[in-house]
């Protein structure tokens, strides 16, 4: 291995100037034994880099060469497998682990303590060394010797140095004063010795020279130690005559000590005094304010509440430990407390004499507004009160009892109040609606169906009978006080001209504007209590809570609000939200039922004003909706909606029954039905009033229904009429419908329309085959047995020679129907025509139109049968086309 490694440095490492310090002889762990060396280096100038570099023999001769370098400081683990046996394997952790197989442990832990050593002389870097014996690792060493260190481990890690420049001259030198050194080198090592022993006599001889002034010394010591002593007892003298100083200085400290401690203890004491004073002392004006203060004036109610927040500041102070056992804080306390519940119950008693006083001055002033559709206004009522809400909120605050009583005083006094306003305005609704006095008298000057509804009005409240359909009990009260004798039939028949002509327009406007007015005066009236109750008492308006219902809400009145208002603590409710919803519903608890009452008056007058009542209440809730959902006002609108909706399918639901229940007449013409007719006036009707409105919807589901039972109704009359045919009540009928939804421009019937406009083509082509079969009745049967022959297979110009179809047969028949016989003809088919159709349609022009186009194309067909049937026979029609078309426009101008 030595002559292995004398090679490697001359031939691979002295060229690079690299000394070469450790080498190991190594394969690859694992696969084929191919060996290789693994060299830890040194560069031999400054500044040192230390490398590992792999030597591999060379497969083409006997040299080596180097393969691959590393670095030791990218050197990150040393793995040598196992510290206790011997185990030739181990791992270098460079940029990757290599593992390798040593040729014996011993070259293996050579190698590894040459790595250790490097690291430690020149890098000093974090080599993690593992599983390796401490024996083969040396110990660090303090800074201070690492000269003699790095000496010790130099001589360590090389088997031999070269000697310097200096140490060659030093040698050089000595054996030139010599010259014989090289030829004999034991007479050289032996005056070498001879000149070491001269050496060591003269330095004996130095140290013998010396004792005399050693002893010298000795003497200066001694005395140097007599004078120590004699220091040293006039110190102990100066030290007992500084005991008793310090004595007096320790009893002076331990004064000032207590002195401090005192003045300490005396800050802290007026500290403490001060916060008492300033935190627990009240005001001589605010004591007098609480006691004597005037709760009627805007400068004493302020006193009041300054003296009130001063209060209770004070009773909210946060005492320090042991504040609360001194007696002077527990009567200041209790005095605190007196004032307090003195302040409250005077407070208390003003605020309900306030709410009495109120009851009384606003029943003064109803009055006035009983001829008038307005509600009193509360707002000076409001901005009286509103200067004690600050007063409230610290009642509130302080003395939640007295709090919740006065909610309930003003619950109950503000209901009464309320409660007879409310009624008073809906009772001149009422009025207004009707035309009737108070006392149930009729106006002189209002018609006679005013007083029928008079009488409906009064029956209002006891009656539980239907409402009629169409057009409303006022339309058959109307028609019952002119005396109309006619039977029921035909007074269901005639009730939709009447509507359209006679009745409803301005009453139903003028019912449209009094119930607008009736929810405008409502809407600021529940919206500015509400605000009133949030602001006085303190209460959150917009609070995340969970719904609760209006009925669940109106139990409040029989013994909820006891409930409510029980405990001392505001705990029996879910939110500060649903307390100003209960307040409002136990406040304006006859709202929803008024309401009501005038809703059911509405329908009874006229049911058709629920569509006016849907719309307005619409809206109306949207708006309530879109500022609070679930405030009073929202909840209340949205329960009245439902009836309002509920008689609006009702009306909905009466006309589709009285379509399925109408009878016509047997002895006259059926015409345009009445229920087509209020068809159009409910429709145009609608249309006007829910023209941009919110419930469009509810609308169009009822169009549908509607429109679906006038088809089916149509269809019955038409089936059941004996009087006129049933193609010209369908035909009729459905050009009224078609024409209808035409103008009206409905979205939502363009289905329907386009099938009442096929209806009406339908049965007008129908009716016009029909009648145009009986004026050449003989001519229709004889070419209907022509086309009969040529269905069962005979060639069409055979046809003439069967018995019952020859020429003579057919000359026969046309002979019947001169020129003046069809004219004839035409003339009563015109007639019959015109017996069969209404005026109201206008439809006969058009129906005769139709005949006229539909005889000529009968007259060609005939023609085209007789020139096929019948050739070269020269037997052609009394008349021609234009024949047709003056006899045509004859009859309809001379009628």
């Amino acid at each position: 291995m030595t002559a292995i490694k004398h090679a490697l440095q001359r031939d691979i490492f002295t060229p690079n100037d690299e000394r070469l310090l450790s080498i190991v002889n190594v394969c690859k762990a694992g696969k084929k034994k191919r060996n290789c060396f693994l060299c830890a280096t040194v560069t031999t100038e400054r500044p040192v880099q230390v490398n590992v570099v792999k030597v591999k023999k060379s497969d083409k001769g006997d040299f080596y060469k180097r393969q691959t370098a590393w670095a030791l400081r990218d050197l990150a683990v040393v793995d040598a497998k196992d510290a206790v046996k011997e185990n030739p394997e181990f791992d270098l952790h460079f940029d990757k682990v290599y593992k390798w197989v040593a040729s014996s442990t011993v070259e293996k832990n050579t190698f590894i303590s040459c790595i250790w050593k490097l690291n430690q002389r020149y890098l000093r870097k974090k080599i993690d060394f593992i599983n390796v014996s401490s024996q083969l690792l040396e110990e660090s060493v303090p800074s201070g010797e690492n000269q003699s260190v790095a000496g010790g481990d130099e001589e360590a890690v090389d088997e031999y140095q070269e000697l310097n420049a200096r140490e060659e001259q030093d040698i050089e030198i000595m054996m030139e004063g010599c010259e014989y050194a090289i030829s004999n080198a034991e007479a050289f090592a032996e005056k070498l010795s001879r000149e070491l022993q001269v050496l060591d006599g003269a330095n004996i001889q130095s140290i013998m020279a010396s004792e005399k002034q050693v002893n010298i010394l000795m003497k200066l010591l001694d005395e140097a130690l007599k004078e120590v002593d004699q220091i040293e007892l006039k110190l102990s003298s100066y030290e007992e005559m500084l005991q008793s100083v310090k004595e007096q200085m320790d009893q002076i400290s331990e004064s000032n000590h207590l002195i401090h401690l005192s003045n300490t203890n005396n800050v802290k004491l007026l500290s403490e005094i001060e916060f008492l004073v300033n935190h627990m002392d009240l005001a001589k004006g605010h004591i007098k304010a609480l006691q004597e203060g005037d709760l009627t004036s805007s400068r004493g109610i302020e006193a009041c509440t300054n003296a009130a927040d001063a209060l209770l500041q004070c009773m909210n102070v946060a005492l320090r430990p042991g504040h609360d056992m001194l007696h002077a804080v527990k009567q200041q306390q209790q005095r605190f407390s007196d004032l307090r519940e003195q302040f409250a119950r005077r407070l208390a008693s003003h605020l309900n004499s306030v709410f009495v006083q109120q009851g009384h001055d606003q029943s003064s002033t109803l009055a006035q507004h009983s001829v008038e559709l307005t509600l009193p206004n509360h707002h000076p009522f409001h901005r009286d009160l509103l200067r004690y809400a600050k007063l409230m909120e610290w009642l509130k605050n302080t003395d939640y009892g007295k709090y919740e009583g006065l909610t309930k005083n003003y619950m109950d006094y503000l209901s009464r109040l309320y409660e007879r306003e409310i009624k008073d305005f809906f009772e001149v609704a009422k009025i207004k609606m009707t035309g009737t006095t108070r006392e149930g008298k009729k106006f002189a000057t209002l018609p006679r169906k005013e007083s029928a509804v008079k009488q409906e009005t009064e029956s209002l409240h006891g009656s539980s009978g239907k409402l009629t359909g169409s057009t409303s009990s006022l339309n058959k009260l109307s028609v019952q006080s002119s005396g109309n004798r006619r039977s029921q039939s035909s007074s269901l028949l005639d009730m939709g001209n009447m509507s359209a002509s006679d009745l409803d327009v301005a009453d139903r406007t003028k019912f449209d504007k009094i119930f607008e007015q009736v929810l405008s005066e409502l809407e600021p009236l529940c919206l500015a209590e509400q605000d009133f109750i949030s602001k006085f008492f303190k209460l959150q308006q917009h609070q995340s809570i969970s719904g609760t219902t209006t009925n669940e809400a109106e139990e409040m009145d029989g013994g909820t609000s006891s409930r409510l208002y029980s405990s001392g603590v505001p705990q029996t409710i879910s939110s500060e939200k649903d307390m100003i919803r209960q307040m409002m519903t136990k406040i304006f608890r006859c709202t929803e039922p008024e309401l009501n009452n005038l809703i059911a008056l509405g329908d009874k007058i006229d049911s058709f004003n629920s569509l006016y009542m849907l719309v307005k209440m619409s809206h109306h809730v949207w708006t309530a909706q879109n500022v609070d959902p679930a405030s009073f006002l929202s909840t209340t609108l949205g329960n009245v909606l439902v009836t309002v909706k509920r008689n609006f399918d009702k009306c909905i639901s009466n006309q589709m029954k009285q379509m399925d229940e109408v009878k016509i007449s047997k002895k006259s013409k059926v015409g345009i039905l009445p229920f087509v007719a209020e068809f159009e006036e409910f429709a145009a009707l609608a249309e006007s009033i829910f023209k941009n409105a919110e419930r469009r919807g509810d609308l169009d589901k009822a169009y549908i229904k509607l429109i679906r039972a006038v088809f089916v109704s149509v269809e019955k009359v038409a089936n059941e009429s004996q009087k006129t045919p049933r193609d010209v009540v369908m035909m009729e009928n459905f050009h009224h419908i078609f024409a209808t939804l035409s103008r009206l421009k409905i979205s939502c019937l363009e289905a329907e329309k386009k099938e009442a406009k096929q209806k009406y083509t339908e049965h007008l082509q129908s009716y016009v085959i029909y009648s145009l079969g009986q004026p050449l009745e003989k001519l229709n049967h004889f070419f209907e047995g022509v086309e009969a022959r040529v269905a069962q297979g005979i060639r069409e110009e055979e046809v003439s020679y069967q018995l019952a179809f020859n020429k003579q047969e057919l000359r026969k028949v046309i002979k019947e129907y001169p020129g003046k016989e069809v004219k004839k003809g035409l003339d009563n088919l015109y007639k019959k025509v015109d017996k069969h159709l209404c005026e109201e349609e206008n439809l006969l022009q058009v129906v005769w139109h139709s005949m006229q186009d539909e005889f000529i194309r009968q007259y060609k067909h005939f023609e085209g049968l007789i020139a096929r049937c019948y050739p070269g026979s020269g037997i052609t029609m009394e008349f021609t086309i234009q024949d047709i078309l003056d006899y045509c426009s004859s009859i309809a101008q001379s009628h």
